[in-house]
């Protein structure tokens, strides 16, 4: 064998195989193969921050065939994911597999398509060691942090906590902002609206504005300032005294990046940031197509990025899909080119369709429903980023009664560009409410009467609390951590219990209410926006060989080490006191409101005054929530007497029952769709339960079709033979059953490092 090509992931693997040819043999590390050691520190801090890194547990077979293969190649080819992590497993597996230098190729593959990986291929390099010490800077950093803040919250809080440098910001960001909700002081305003009355009988609505003698705008404070208002227009009618009109172009949103990806997909498809970039990472490893669009092909460029570039290619390809098939009016005179932040990572492209001509409705079937939308969402992003402005009529009416003005505007779409395709959507509701007020036809110093004067009391709302796609904008905005990290942030501070999830809002728990005051108190630098924002530009700064790794870490570490020890000095043992969590449930032996335990067997409600009251109760009702199953309409009808069926629960778990029983008693086995094709019939396959409640999978047609199977179908097909795979039954894999042909896969998951970041 003379070329050996080492991934990441087992799936990328497979679908790069299938590019190569025969003199090449492509395996996977499956993610980090050595990593710092879990139980100790595993940096010494007295010695230039020399990091002693291990093997890690589990993976002692893997690199032993790694090795196996190592020997027998003549060239490695490191292809691991282009980003610093990527770059630092490829240091790694040099290091842990003893490769010779002169063996040493490293390859990126920006997208995985088949033109890419034979072009990387022919133009590898060497590692890049400053975009390593850029990684490993940050790891160091994380450790230390999380390692010697963790004592410091156990001896304060209680066992068990940890602290971490980029999560902490994010845990105070949110605090912060419960803290502004909670400081926030309603103010009282009001607003008059007036139903105009035109000529042809259509109304319209117009809202008070200021005062006619200069034009000025007026707020109306109380009531008193609205009834003035009020009583000096009611009944009377309206002088049209100007019309302004004219053109607005709207420009389409850039192509996306890791964060407004993650943004716009919580706002569009409701995705948590880690769906998101689960679903992500699939189409960019690659899914087979079919023979008819090439068989396996990566479908969109790498994921994690924060660079606005396209390639001129792609830009070319866009320009002839926007000219062929939506019209070539839609495409602007001069190609649309936007540019990256100041401290953009440009070494990648923005995210896009890495093969620009496969639209979406043309592969629905091969994809899952998720691969599927968040495919397209990324599709129109990036054909409406290239297409023309949108061109916008607005009007904006005044009228006049007894001195005061009214005002109403609107807008229609003269031409409507990008419009046609995709609109960026905002958390902004005020933006979102932009005016598309229909209006008649009127004329300068028309009299309109009014249908009706209307006053209303409102009073101003405190900010929204963050959610994951405002959050993730916040942290990019103040330069808090880079595209690969975001989910990783979210995920951990969720995790750990500071933050939780109140719908889509992130709200901080009382145990991150205490932890950051704590670390504001006695690590300020640690939580400060500004602080961590330079630690970042100082670790690109390492990557762009401006500054060193040790001198870094060094900086960071004086200042650090004074704040520990005299924070471990003052603190004294159990110092800080958790707030319990009030519930809505009164106490019926006191009248106290019950707060929430923790057990051996889960959280339950007891109250606050024990010992003196020792009264607790279940957080849960399991036989309200059981009787209240047992009616629940399932909107279908019995097949016997025609009444309404209901879910009821059994021993074997749910199942429909006719709602006459027992003078019907018509039953049959609750299923639910899977969204895959059966692969005997095409029929759907649907999902039921056996004894014990154990899952299985059926085609809907049975017993006309007798397919089942306890291994999960997928709508992926096999490499090999284009069969059906299938999820093996609690195994992260997948396996193809057609007879004689075997293929396996490991499921790539996400691999993080995060110890106690």
């Amino acid at each position: 064998m003379a070329n050996l090509v080492i991934m990441e992931s087992p799936t990328k693997s497979n679908t790069v195989r299938s590019y190569l040819g025969s003199s090449y043999k492509v395996v996977a590390s499956k993610g980090h193969i050595r990593d710092l050691p879990k139980s100790t520190l595993g940096i010494d801090v007295e010695n230039d921050f020399e990091a002693h890194y291990i093997n890690i547990r589990g993976k002692g077979d893997l690199i032993k065939e790694l090795k196996k293969e190592v020997k027998k190649a003549d060239k490695i080819y490191l292809a691991t994911d282009p980003d610093r992590e990527g770059e630092a497993i490829a240091w790694h597996l040099v290091n842990a597999l003893n490769i010779p230098k002169e063996k040493v190729r490293r390859v990126t593959f920006n997208a995985v398509t088949k033109r890419v990986v034979k072009e990387s291929i022919k133009h590898p390099r060497e590692i890049d060691m400053n975009v390593v010490d850029a990684q490993q800077a940050r790891r160091i950093l994380d450790r230390i942090v999380g390692y010697k803040l963790s004592p410091f919250l156990w001896k304060t809080v209680k066992s068990g906590l940890s602290a971490g440098r980029v999560q902490s910001v994010a845990t105070k960001i949110i605090v912060d902002r419960e803290n502004e909700i909670r400081a926030f002081i309603p103010k009282e305003y009001w607003t008059i609206d007036a139903l105009i009355k035109a000529d042809n009988g259509k109304t319209f609505e117009s809202r008070f504005f200021g005062l006619e003698k200069d034009g000025s705008k007026v707020e109306l404070e109380c009531e008193t300032d609205a009834m003035k208002v009020f009583k000096a227009v009611e009944g009377k009618d309206f002088l049209v005294s100007e019309i302004k009109t004219g053109k607005k172009f709207k420009n389409p949103a850039p192509p996306f990046t890791t964060s407004t990806l993650q943004q716009e997909a919580s706002r569009k498809l409701n995705f948590q940031s880690q769906r998101t970039m689960r679903v992500a990472q699939e189409l960019y490893e690659g899914i087979n197509l079919g023979s008819e669009h090439g068989g396996v092909q990566g479908l969109i460029t790498y994921m994690r990025t924060d660079s606005l570039r396209i390639s001129e290619e792609a830009q070319a390809a866009a320009k002839q899909y926007i000219i062929d098939k939506i019209g070539v009016e839609y495409y602007p005179e001069t190609p649309r080119v936007y540019k990256s932040k100041a401290n953009a990572q440009d070494a990648h492209e923005a995210i896009r369709p890495a093969v620009e001509m496969i639209e979406p409705k043309t592969i629905k079937k091969s994809l899952t429903s998720d691969q599927y939308k968040l495919y397209k969402l990324i599709w129109d992003r990036f054909i409406a980023s290239q297409m023309e402005s949108a061109e916008l009529s607005t009007t904006q009416i005044d009228l006049t009664c007894a001195g005061y003005i009214f005002r109403t505007s609107g807008y229609t779409v003269k031409f409507p560009g990008y419009m046609a395709l995709y609109e960026e959507s905002t958390d902004d509701v005020k933006a979102n409410e932009e005016s598309n007020t229909r209006l008649p036809d009127i004329k300068e110093k028309q009299t309109l009467a009014s249908e009706s004067i209307t006053p209303a009391q409102h009073f101003t709302t405190p900010p929204q609390r963050y959610t994951e796609a405002s959050l993730v904008k916040f942290l990019e905005e103040k330069g808090i951590g880079r595209p690969s990290t975001y989910t990783t942030i979210i995920t951990i501070i969720t995790t750990r219990g500071y933050v939780k999830r109140d719908g889509k809002s992130l709200v901080p728990t009382s145990l991150g209410e205490v932890i950051t005051k704590l670390m504001c108190e006695h690590f300020p630098d640690i939580v400060d926006y500004k602080f961590t924002a330079s630690m970042e530009d100082q670790l690109d700064d390492i990557e762009r060989g401006k500054t060193s790794m040790k001198g870094v870490l060094n900086e960071f570490y004086g200042d650090f080490k004074v704040e520990l020890d005299k924070a471990l000095e003052t603190a004294s043992v159990n110092d800080i006191e958790i707030p319990a969590e009030e519930t809505d449930i009164i106490c019926e032996h006191c009248g106290s409101k019950m707060i929430v335990k923790n057990g051996r067997f889960g959280k339950f409600a007891a109250c606050p005054n024990y010992p003196t009251c020792k009264n607790t109760k279940p957080l849960t009702k399991p036989e309200e929530e059981k009787t209240a199953k047992k009616a629940e309409p399932t909107g279908e009808k019995c097949e016997v007497c025609g009444a309404d069926m209901v879910l009821r629960t059994g021993r074997y778990g749910s199942f429909y029952a006719c709602s006459k029983y027992p003078e019907c008693k018509f039953t049959k086995q609750k299923t639910r769709p899977l969204g895959v094709s059966c692969p005997q019939c095409g029929a759907d396959v649907i999902t039921k339960h056996g004894k014990n409640k154990t899952v299985f999978y059926s085609c809907s047609k049975y017993p006309e079709c007798n397919f089942s199977s306890w291994d999960m179908p997928t709508n992926e097909k096999c490499p090999i033979c284009g069969g059906m795979l299938f999820r093996k039954k609690g195994k992260n894999q997948l396996v193809c059953k057609t007879e004689k042909c075997g293929y396996k896969a490991d499921i790539a998951e996400e691999t993080t490092q995060n110890d106690n970041e």
